[in-house]
């Protein structure tokens, strides 16, 4: 290897781990992974492109599965990982990682995290599988990593990771709903103080999803749904809204989140949108009674024109006119279309809208 080294003129390489004694602990098997680790990160300072190329025949051999030479290679691939596009390659560095960070060495589990780490810098790569088996390892490698009460979320990583969770709260698969709500508390308990600021945003998004999943048909996604609630509103600094998720007054807060921002009706409304397609009957009830509340609240601009009428056409597809709450609804967003309607001077049509 050294000779090789020399002949692609890695001398220097080649002296700094002599310098090192990374020769000599190459031949210990025992410790031959520190020394390729090693000679990873003093080649990569020489040539990313070699060690590029090296990291796509690492791939290829992982894929094969053998186990001997594994260690060694995986501490090198584990080095160099960002010299690989990980739009193309993520999600075969995702599987094998995850394989083995469930090993029982020590030393593969510990590179498996710090190549977890690398790949965690892309949060929506991580969390975009639909596989609720793979969805529910990534999770749980997130949610242990953060059991060390020493480790912080950075400014940079706690927006996109509580973004990515916040996707998953309507994930079919119940267990990852759970590990969701739990890793999302833990992400805004253990933020960095000047990543604070830009969680705000994604936090106060996540109440009215927090809201609706706490009336789920699963228990336990209910129970957990109010604790993150709970968990939001105490993050956010809104004292009345986290007493009435504790005395379990939802719809007094669902009323009082409204009465906070009028501005933002409109935006409730949307939001509550796809609740009306949710397969469970409990989150589409929570989602007719809380659209009332904001219909209610609209100011009457003319940009909410759009979101009432886009109400009316998704409620008309699922609602028939026998239920009451949903009779309400339409009616209520029917008067309100026709008072934007004349206001702003916009043909309306009930017959637009089957059903109604």
């Amino acid at each position: 290897m050294k000779a090789l080294l020399f002949c692609l003129h890695y001398d220097p390489e080649v002296m700094a781990m002599a310098r090192k004694r990374g020769w000599d602990t190459l031949l210990c098997p025992d410790t031959q992974h520190y020394a390729v680790g090693l000679l990873a990160r003093e080649m990569r300072r020489a040539s990313l492109s070699l060690c590029s190329g090296i990291a796509h025949r690492l791939l290829g051999w992982f894929s094969r599965k053998e186990a001997r030479w594994d260690l060694p290679f995986l501490a090198f691939l584990v080095e160099v990982l960002d010299c690989l596009d990980l739009s193309e390659h993520g999600d075969s560095i995702l599987e094998i990682m995850s394989r083995h960070v469930q090993s029982t060495c020590r030393e593969r589990r510990r590179l498996a995290l710090r190549g977890l780490v690398v790949l965690s810098k892309d949060v929506s790569m991580l969390l975009g599988d639909a596989d609720g088996e793979v969805l529910g390892m990534t999770l749980r490698v997130f949610t242990n990593v953060l059991q060390d009460k020493d480790i912080l979320v950075s400014s940079t990583t706690a927006p996109k990771l509580a973004k990515a969770l916040l996707a998953l709260l309507d994930n079919d698969n119940s267990h990852v709903q759970l590990l969701s709500l739990d890793l999302f508390c833990k992400v805004m308990e253990l933020v960095v103080d000047e990543g604070k600021k830009p969680l705000k945003s994604t936090v106060c998004q996540s109440l009215l999803p927090l809201l609706f999943h706490c009336h789920d048909e699963n228990q336990h996604v209910a129970k957990a749904a109010r604790e993150t609630l709970r968990c939001s509103t105490k993050f956010l600094k809104k004292k009345r809204l986290m007493q009435l998720v504790q005395t379990e007054k939802l719809w007094i807060f669902a009323e009082r989140l409204l009465a906070e921002d009028r501005s933002r009706a409109a935006e409730h409304l949307r939001q509550a949108l796809p609740y009306l397609q949710s397969p469970q009957e409990p989150l589409q009830a929570a989602a007719i009674r809380f659209m009332v509340l904001a219909v209610r609240s609209l100011r009457g601009q003319k940009e909410e024109l759009q979101v009432v009428n886009e109400a009316l056409q998704a409620l008309s597809t699922v609602y028939s006119p026998s239920e009451t709450n949903g009779e309400i609804l339409k009616k209520e967003l029917q008067n309100h279309a026709h008072l934007l309607a004349q206001k702003n001077q916009h043909p309306f049509k009930t017959s637009r809208f089957p059903g109604i």
